[in-house]
């Protein structure tokens, strides 16, 4: 299988001088140019500076606790804590997260969520990769531990259900909540059907002739996996390795395989769909400034907005 995902000493030379500098000048560019960019890595470090003086959530007394799902690691663990944090203010509910750690997290990473939450509960990897041992063996499901051990993506998705049972709601971490998220509190009080957020396009990498040949429906359009609520004893596991196998022997790998298995998933399924304008994914100026969205999912060149800004809307403000 190893054979399948590495390069040629000649691709690999191309990719380490043309591809891959023209990839990064485009990326900076495409963020704002050197100064923004700047601007943007202080706006990054003063967020992580500043979870260790957030308080806990502020919330309405005997409600009940909402379970999310998120996976997180020393890179991103300060944006797991905001996105909570927005979550369970604009929510007004508790919260009981289930934080996936992709074996990064260090002690006083996990005790500043654990002071935020202190009913999370930390998955460790070890704890994951006896699952996918029992579960997941290589000699079975080759294609998918592959993918797992070199494409954090895929774990979204399998370490939350692999095993269990009952419906879950799988969040990215980049996310910040500014109004009250109805639709999510209502699907997480009495999930029925599998959830979404939607995404400004396809993005499933792979040709949607390839896609249409492993469904039997037509496919969700413009699917994002940032919001993502599944039952867990509905995901069949040799279909999930069927279908990675095929698309990778096909196309090769793609960052967006994981959405697209979703797609996959949930084509012809009725969805509860997050409403593009309230949970908007890649905020775009003026909204990306005004934030009267209920959420905004910062992907791609909208990550400015997010460090530079919008994250210090989630401070609360010193009450006078």
């Amino acid at each position: 299988m190893s054979g399948l995902f590495r390069l040629s000493g000649l691709g690999r030379a191309l990719y380490l001088l043309y591809y891959r500098p023209v990839g990064w000048a485009r990326s900076l560019f495409a963020h704002g140019g050197p100064w923004t960019r700047r601007k943007t890595l202080e706006g990054q470090r003063a967020m992580e500076a500043a979870v260790p003086h957030l308080p806990p959530p502020e919330i309405s007394a005997n409600t009940v606790p909402l379970t999310v799902h998120l996976l997180t690691g020393t890179r991103f663990w300060y944006q797991t804590a905001f996105c909570l944090h927005s979550f369970s203010t604009q929510s007004g509910r508790p919260l009981a997260p289930v934080i996936y750690d992709d074996g990064s997290l260090t002690a006083p990473q996990r005790d500043q969520l654990a002071r935020l939450f202190p009913s999370t509960r930390f998955v460790a990897r070890a704890e994951s990769n006896e699952k996918l041992e029992r579960l997941l063996p290589y000699s079975r499901f080759p294609v998918l531990r592959e993918r797992w051990d070199n494409y954090p993506n895929l774990r979204k998705l399998t370490d939350p259900h692999l095993g269990a049972k009952g419906w879950k709601l799988v969040m990215d971490s980049d996310l910040l909540f500014f109004r009250k998220p109805d639709l999510l509190t209502a699907w997480a009080d009495s999930p029925s059907k599998p959830l979404h957020a939607v995404d400004v396009a396809n993005a499933y990498g792979y040709s949607d002739a390839l896609l249409a040949s492993l469904c039997e429906a037509p496919l969700p359009q413009r699917l994002n996996v940032g919001l993502c609520g599944l039952r867990s004893e509905d995901i069949d596991w040799e279909k999930i390795e069927f279908f990675s196998r095929t698309l990778i022997a096909a196309e090769r790998t793609n960052y967006y395989l994981e959405q697209a298995l979703v797609a996959v998933l949930l084509a012809g399924r009725e969805c509860t769909v997050a409403n593009a304008a309230d949970y908007l994914t890649l905020p775009q100026l003026p909204e990306a400034l005004s934030c009267e969205a209920i959420m905004h999912h910062y992907v791609a060149d909208s990550k400015r907005w997010y460090f530079q800004h919008n994250w210090r809307r989630c401070v609360p403000t010193p009450s006078a």
